[in-house]
């Protein structure tokens, strides 16, 4: 077994062949970052029978090779920079150049540590492209209507109204008759910032509707869940990717940094949130937490109030609901990619009852750190939240 380590950058690639029994180079090869170069890298590859690929930032820069790899078989890995960096440190000092970084890559791989498969493109692929889309369109609107309140602070007295629109802003300019050449420019800056707004909601919408085809296409029953609508669906769908990379509810709980961490200090224990982990996906669980509480027939407000009774502060019992919502969407989405292993609930033994999505539950450890159930094959850890 040879182990590839790739360095990408924007032009080139380089390629070092480590022999994982010594962790020694037997050689290496730089390439242009083109499909020549890409046809010339696998060709010298081949010479080395069973091998796999270690591609630095294979979600970055090496994107594009490692998925051109693994369209051809290949077996690639993603080593972050951070790990090859500590490799370098411990091994060679200081010294830096292309090809130690690709040999750091390959021993990263080779000593099973921070590398990770690199899953084939597909359908989440899709919602993570939409969704960043979205966001992009979205923070755009949010600027011109920022631009559009200051015209209008110039224009009117008080300026527009917080919430506004940009029907509202039609209706406001109408009523405006401009003094002079300075009114009329800022008149016609607000019309042309107005078109913007009405050109990004529309965008948003359409993008919002293709996002909601999308997650239907792919099955998911997380749409059913309260509180998740089709943006957060798409979102949870496309920063997952694969549920079953995920042993555990514990383990998602720990990549979408949603499970407690404890931060005592001499005799009072307390828990928070961790500052690592996966900010979109937490983000798009406190989505979820926030819009069941304010169900006020949902079985998670009904949750929260029994945090709230049992003495727990509006964050804590928030934080609870998000640990708890983790386990039950890791446990639907594994069921939706285990159709045939399901039985009469789902996923083989599980049930979804006790999750903030089911009937009240009555017993929770949600306000404690969890690094793995019980027992690791179970998917109906009902004391754990």
């Amino acid at each position: 077994m040879i182990i590839i380590g790739v360095d990408p950058h924007k032009r080139m690639h380089m390629a070092s062949a480590i022999d994982p029994a010594t962790n020694r180079q037997v050689t290496a090869l730089q390439i242009e970052a083109s499909l020549a170069g890409y046809r010339r890298l696998l060709k010298w590859a081949e010479r080395f029978g069973e091998r796999s690929w270690a591609v630095e930032n294979a979600h970055g820069l090496g994107r594009h090779l490692a998925q051109w790899l693994l369209v051809r078989g290949e077996a690639v890995e993603d080593v972050p920079s951070t790990a090859t960096a500590r490799v370098r440190e411990l091994s060679r000092g200081r010294r830096k150049n292309d090809a130690i970084d690709a040999a750091a890559a390959a021993s990263v791989a080779a000593l099973h540590g921070d590398a990770n498969p690199v899953l084939a493109e597909d359908i989440t692929t899709v919602l993570a492209l939409l969704d960043e889309r979205r966001t992009n369109v979205t923070t755009q609107r949010t600027r011109l209507v920022n631009q559009l309140h200051a015209v209008f602070r110039d224009l009117v007295p008080g300026g527009a109204p917080k919430d506004l629109s940009a029907a509202a802003a039609s209706r406001l300019l109408a009523g405006i008759r401009p003094v002079g050449s300075v009114e009329a420019a800022r008149k016609q800056l607000a019309r042309d910032l107005v078109a913007e707004i009405r050109d990004a909601d529309q965008r948003v919408k359409a993008l919002t509707a293709q996002i909601a085809e999308t997650v239907a296409a792919t099955g998911s029953h997380v749409t059913e869940v309260d509180g998740v609508g089709p943006v957060v669906s798409g979102r949870l769908l496309a920063r997952t990717r694969q549920m079953s990379r995920f042993p555990t509810a514990a383990a998602f709980a720990s990549y979408a940094g949603v499970a407690p961490v404890e931060v005592s200090s001499a005799d009072r224990i307390r828990h928070r949130l961790p500052r690592g982990g996966d900010r979109q996906l937490s983000h798009a669980l406190h989505i979820v937490a926030v819009n069941q509480i304010r169900m006020p027939g949902s079985a998670g407000r009904a949750y929260y109030d029994t945090k709230i009774a049992a003495g727990k502060t509006e964050k804590e019992a928030r934080r609870c609901l998000k640990r708890r919502l983790a386990n039950h969407i890791w446990r639907l989405m594994i069921r939706d990619e285990q159709p045939a292993a399901a039985g009469p609930g789902g996923q083989p033994g599980a049930t979804l009852q006790s999750s903030a999505a089911g009937s009240t539950p009555t017993t929770s450890s949600s306000d404690k750190s969890h690094p793995e159930p019980a027992n690791p094959d179970s998917t109906t850890d009902h004391t754990a939240a």
